[in-house]
């Protein structure tokens, strides 16, 4: 490069250095209005509960709903609508929680919806334009259960599997082959297929493979949460 071009551009390389920071970055056009507001925060619910035990609701509208009464839902696919199983009143700060001593087992749609101002009838005076929160849990039926494997590995399965120590499934008397079941046990869950047949000791409802026990950590005959999901 020749030195007057070099002269140049070095000068117009100091001109763009020196320039502030708005000139170099072109920032967003302002709009002129507020930012948009947060999403309301999602329903929260026990997520795995025995049947007969108390599930817990809790959420959040706006500090402006303050007194309003929340009706707590679960869809009843049977008849295919909402059945309310809680009802509870909105606090000052917007927040609400609810109780429902579950009576219904299986994997559940729960919502959480404003009633209209002033009418007390349930999920009929709901306005349709209402904020509604949703969430999902499962409720599982007590029951003995044990688990299999040692002994068995490498042999076929009643449903047609080859045992391993890998194979994730129970075994049950009657439910068809591959139904899912959803199992839960100190606190751990999981949902795993109908595998085989069993267990055949009275007193017993559900054995568990070896691969499933594992999971759960579930060590010996005990009660377990099962439900069918599937």
């Amino acid at each position: 490069m020749r030195p007057r071009a070099r002269r140049i551009a070095m000068l117009l390389a100091a001109c763009l250095l020196g320039a502030p920071a708005s000139a170099r970055s072109a920032e967003p056009p302002s709009t002129g209005g507020t930012s948009a507001p947060e999403s309301d925060p999602a329903l929260v619910a026990t997520a795995h509960v025995l049947v007969g035990r108390v599930a817990r609701f809790r959420g959040s509208f706006t500090a402006r709903d303050a007194g309003r009464s929340v009706s707590v839902e679960r869809f009843d696919a049977g008849m295919g609508s909402w059945a309310e199983v809680a009802a509870t009143t909105v606090r000052s700060d917007g927040s609400y929680a609810a109780r429902w001593r579950t009576d219904v087992a299986g994997r559940h749609r729960a919502r959480a919806v404003l009633r209209r101002p002033g009418i007390e009838d349930g999920g009929a005076a709901l306005l349709s334009a209402s904020p509604v929160q949703e969430t999902s849990m499962t409720v599982y039926r007590p029951a003995v259960a044990s688990w299999y494997g040692p002994g068995f590995y490498g042999r076929r399965t009643a449903c047609g599997l080859r045992m391993t120590r890998t194979l994730l499934g129970v075994a049950h008397r009657r439910l068809p082959c591959g139904t899912e079941v959803a199992l839960t046990y100190s606190g751990r869950s999981i949902t795993v297929p109908v595998v085989d047949r069993g267990p055949f000791r009275p007193g017993r409802r559900w054995d568990l493979t070896a691969a499933t026990a594992k999971a759960l950590r579930f060590t010996s005959t005990d009660r377990i949460g099962a439900v069918r999901v599937g």
